[in-house]
């Protein structure tokens, strides 16, 4: 099971601190307007317009809203790679790979109901973006498995490759239904997918 290739959904890579910042611009008013008005009424030239950016500026890095919407996917993910690793790192290793499990659902569950943008995007799952071999959750499960294997004191190979997938596919399909149950996501679900992701856990890493 090789590792899924990364998403590059930008046209043109930013190169000097303006332009980065424009594109952080960009993305930020795509987020928001994704929560105000869906995707299907999104449109480049609303997000140009809430950046405050010409609309060239918008095609410079996009051609078109999908592209967009993968760029905030992957920035979605970086950031929650990046909130994953810091608090791990407050943690310490306590608690062993079920800390990590707390940790990174909570922290899931914490930018679903925060992150700008997330309950429609999140990394990709609820808008089919990019090509069909980086599939979001193939994506994020290859992210944990390189985050979490030294954490974890475990190889990187095939196996927690797909220990990883099977995790991340079934908190993705519990956590997406808890959130259709209730706004703030319904906690007896949460609870339920907590106990069944501990199970499986522990029967492949205890």
């Amino acid at each position: 099971m090789k590792p899924v290739p990364q998403a590059t959904p930008l046209r043109r890579a930013p190169v000097q601190r303006r332009s980065a910042e424009r594109l952080t611009r960009i993305l930020d008013a795509c987020a928001d307007l994704l929560d105000e008005v869906g995707y299907d009424d999104l449109s480049t030239r609303a997000v140009a317009l809430r950046a405050g950016v010409p609309i060239g500026s918008v095609y410079r890095f996009f051609g078109n809203k999908r592209q967009m919407a993968d760029a905030l996917a992957q920035r979605n993910l970086e950031r929650f790679t990046e909130r994953v690793t810091d608090r791990l790192q407050k943690s310490g290793e306590e608690g062993g790979w079920r800390t990590v499990m707390d940790v990174v659902l909570d922290e899931y569950l914490a930018m679903k109901r925060t992150a700008p943008g997330f309950s429609l995007v999140d990394f990709g799952n609820q808008i089919p973006v990019g090509a069909r071999h980086a599939e979001p959750n193939h994506r994020v499960a290859d992210r944990l498995t390189d985050l979490l294997s030294g954490y974890l004191a475990r190889e990187p190979d095939d196996d927690l490759r797909r220990t990883f997938l099977i995790a991340t596919e079934t908190a993705d399909t519990l956590v997406h239904l808890a959130f259709r149950m209730a706004p703030e996501g319904d906690e007896r679900i949460i609870q339920e997918a907590r106990e069944m992701l501990r199970a499986y856990l522990a029967r492949v890493l205890d």
